[in-house]
C-alpha cells in the first residue's frame, strides 16, 4: 500500500485527494495473524509493524487529503488506517474495533491513531474492551 500511495502521487501531479475503500464486507481486518507466528520470527514481525508504521505516517503526511470510505468492518490495523486518514466516511454498516483486548493484548499501535481521531471516551472504550463501535453516532 505504501508504494501504491507514493506511485499514485508521482503518476498524478494534479491529484486532489486519495480515497481508500473496499468493495468487500470488510474494509480491512488489519494484519494477517497467520503470518505473525513464532515460525516467521521476530525479525519478520518487526518488518511487518515497521511497514505498517510507515504507511500510517505516509497517510498523515500526504500533500493531499486522504479519505477512508468504509462500508464494512475496520479492525485492528484497519481501524488504525481509518483513524490516520484526514476524513472517514462510513456507511451505516461500518463497524470499527481494536480487538486485541479480547485476547489479552493492548493494541498500542492502533491506539495512537484512534486516540488522536476519536473522542477520549470512545477511544478508551474501543481500546479497553475490544468491542465494535458502529458508525451510527460515532466518528473519527
Amino acid at each position: 500500500m505504501l508504494e501504491s500511495l507514493k506511485q499514485n502521487l508521482q503518476d498524478s501531479p494534479s491529484l486532489r485527494c486519495i480515497v481508500i475503500g473496499s468493495n468487500d464486507k470488510v474494509f480491512s481486518a488489519g494484519h494477517d495473524l497467520k503470518e505473525l507466528t513464532s515460525k516467521t520470527g521476530q525479525d519478520y514481525h518487526k518488518t511487518v509493524f515497521d511497514v505498517c508504521s510507515q504507511v500510517m505516517l505516509a497517510i498523515r503526511n500526504m500533500p493531499v487529503p486522504v479519505i477512508a470510505e468504509v462500508k464494512g468492518v475496520a479492525a485492528a490495523a484497519g481501524c488504525q488506517l481509518v483513524a490516520a486518514t484526514d476524513i472517514a466516511i462510513a456507511s451505516e454498516e461500518a463497524m470499527f474495533s481494536t480487538p486485541g483486548a479480547r485476547v489479552g493484548l493492548f493494541c498500542s499501535t492502533p491506539g495512537i491513531e484512534v486516540a488522536r481521531a476519536a473522542n477520549q471516551k470512545t477511544a478508551a472504550y474501543m481500546l479497553f474492551t475490544g468491542n465494535f463501535i458502529t458508525a451510527n453516532g460515532k466518528c473519527f
